[in-house]
C-alpha cells in the first residue's frame, strides 16, 4: 500500500486525533505525588457587627483533634471573611502535652508557606502550609500556634468549637507552654489539617447537632468524633478521616438574616452561609473526600419566626429540593452521599416545634428513607427518638433543650452509621 505524505501542519491534527483514541486513567496521579486526606476541619463564618475582637502582637494557641494519622501533615488557614490582609508573623505546629496549652518540644515544627515563615493572606483567601514531616496518629491532639504581629480583627472564625484555646502576649509560638492572657472560645483563622496517606475523607455536613452542641467541652464527643473512633477500631477502615463541617444554626436554603432589632443580630452571623452556598468549599474542596453525610433541615423549619423572618418559611418540598441539589452536586464530583434523617425536637426550648414543622419533618424523613435518591440512609431519627413518643428525643439522650442530643445521644448517632457503607 502506498503511504500518503502528510504536509504542513496536518501531521499535528493527525497526532491529536490519535492521542484522543488512547485511553488515559481519569484519576491518574503523577508518580511520586503525595495524597492528602482530611484529618480535621471546621467551617469558617464571619462575626456579628457588634464583635470587636482583634489581636495585635499576640499568639493564638489552638487545639484540634485528628481523626486519622499519617507521616506528614499540612495546615490550612483562612482569611475568608477578612476585609484586609491577614499577616502571619510565624506559625508552628506540635503535638499537645497533657490537657492544657503545653506542647511536646520534640514534635515542635515551624510552618512555612511557599518556603516563607511569615506570610500575608489576601482578604477572602485560604492558605495551605507546606508539608511538615511530623508523624501523627489518629486521636492526636495537635496544637497550632499563630503569631499575629499587626492589629488583626478576628473576623474569620468557627464560633462553637467546644474546645478551649488560648491567647498570649508577643510571639510565643515556639514556647513549650505559654502564659495565657485569655481563653479563646472560638477557632480563629484555622480551618483544616490534612495528613499524607492513601486514605479518604468522610465529610459530615450539618448544623449544631453535627457541630457538637451541648457535648462535653474538650472531650471530642460529637457524633463525627465517635464515628472516627469506630473507623479506627476496624482494621479495614483505619485509612478513613472524618472532617466535621457542621455549623450551629446552619440552614440549607438561607444565609443568616435576623430581623432588625432582634437579639439574633448579636449572634446570627455565626450560623454561616447556607449549605447550598458553602458546599463547594466545605465538601468538594476537602482533601481526599470520598463520602458525604448530610444532616440538615431542622433550622430551615425552626428559624423562621424565631431568629429569621417568617417570610423565609419553607415547605418540606423546598427542603427536599435542596437535598436533591446536594445529591446531584456530590454525584457530579464522583462522591457517595448519605442522607441523615432529621432528629426529633418536640417540646424544644428554642420555639422550633409546631404541628406544621413536625409534619414537614416527617415528610422530609419519609422522602430520605424511601426515595432511593441518596446512596444510603443513616437513620439518626430512629437512633435517638423516644419509642413512647417518636416526636421527642429519648430522655437519656436529651441535653436538656429537647433538641440537641447529649454525649450519650451523640454516641447513639455514631452507632447508627452503617460501617458497610465505607468498605
Amino acid at each position: 500500500m502506498r503511504s500518503i505524505p502528510v504536509r504542513g501542519h496536518a501531521w499535528k491534527a493527525l497526532l491529536v486525533a490519535v492521542l484522543l483514541l488512547v485511553p488515559f486513567p481519569a484519576t491518574a496521579t503523577p508518580r511520586g505525588a503525595v495524597t492528602w486526606v482530611g484529618s480535621w476541619g471546621t467551617s469558617p463564618t464571619t462575626v456579628p457587627a457588634s464583635d470587636r475582637t482583634s489581636f495585635e502582637d499576640q499568639t493564638l494557641r489552638q487545639v484540634v483533634h485528628l481523626s486519622v494519622g499519617g507521616p506528614s501533615l499540612r495546615v490550612e488557614l483562612s482569611n475568608e471573611f477578612g476585609t484586609g490582609p491577614l499577616v502571619v508573623g510565624e506559625a508552628r505546629v506540635a503535638r499537645r502535652d497533657g490537657a492544657g496549652s503545653a506542647v511536646e518540644p520534640r514534635t515542635d515544627r515551624r510552618l512555612t508557606f511557599g518556603g516563607r515563615t511569615s506570610v500575608t493572606v489576601p482578604a477572602g483567601a485560604p492558605l495551605l502550609s507546606d508539608p511538615v514531616a511530623l508523624p501523627v496518629q489518629a486521636g492526636t491532639d495537635l496544637v497550632v500556634s499563630i503569631h499575629l504581629p499587626r492589629r488583626t480583627p478576628g473576623s474569620t472564625v468557627h464560633a462553637f468549637p467546644y474546645q478551649d484555646g488560648w491567647v498570649a502576649a508577643g510571639n510565643v509560638t515556639g514556647a513549650r507552654d505559654i502564659t495565657p492572657t485569655g481563653v479563646l472560645g472560638k477557632w480563629h483563622f484555622l480551618t483544616g489539617v490534612s495528613v499524607s496517606g492513601r486514605g479518604a475523607a468522610v465529610v459530615a455536613l450539618g448544623d449544631s447537632i453535627t457541630d457538637g452542641a451541648e457535648t462535653t467541652r474538650g472531650a471530642n464527643r460529637r457524633w463525627p468524633d465517635v464515628l472516627a473512633r469506630r473507623f479506627q477500631e476496624d482494621r479495614e477502615l483505619r485509612h478513613l478521616g472524618v472532617v466535621n463541617q457542621g455549623i450551629a444554626g446552619n440552614r440549607l436554603l438561607h444565609d443568616p438574616n435576623p430581623p432588625a432589632g432582634h437579639p439574633a443580630e448579636g449572634y446570627a452571623n455565626h450560623f454561616g452561609h447556607s449549605a447550598l452556598r458553602r458546599f463547594d468549599r466545605d465538601v468538594l474542596a476537602q482533601p481526599g473526600v470520598g463520602h458525604v453525610v448530610v444532616l440538615l433541615g431542622v433550622n430551615d423549619l425552626g428559624h423562621p419566626g424565631t431568629s429569621a423572618p417568617l417570610s423565609e418559611r419553607v415547605s418540606a418540598q423546598d427542603i427536599i429540593g435542596a437535598h436533591r441539589q446536594l445529591i446531584d452536586r456530590a454525584h457530579a464530583a464522583g462522591l457517595r452521599v448519605y442522607g441523615g434523617t432529621i432528629t426529633p425536637f418536640k417540646g424544644d426550648t428554642l420555639g422550633f416545634h409546631s404541628p406544621e414543622n413536625e409534619a414537614a419533618r416527617a415528610e422530609v424523613n419519609r422522602w430520605i428513607r424511601g426515595s432511593g435518591e441518596y446512596d444510603a440512609v443513616i437513620d439518626f431519627d430512629r437512633a435517638v427518638r423516644d419509642p413512647a413518643d417518636p416526636q421527642r428525643l429519648r430522655s437519656d439522650y436529651d441535653s436538656g433543650d429537647h433538641l440537641h442530643p447529649n454525649d450519650a445521644g451523640m454516641a447513639a448517632m455514631a452507632q447508627a452509621v452503617p460501617l458497610r457503607l465505607f468498605r
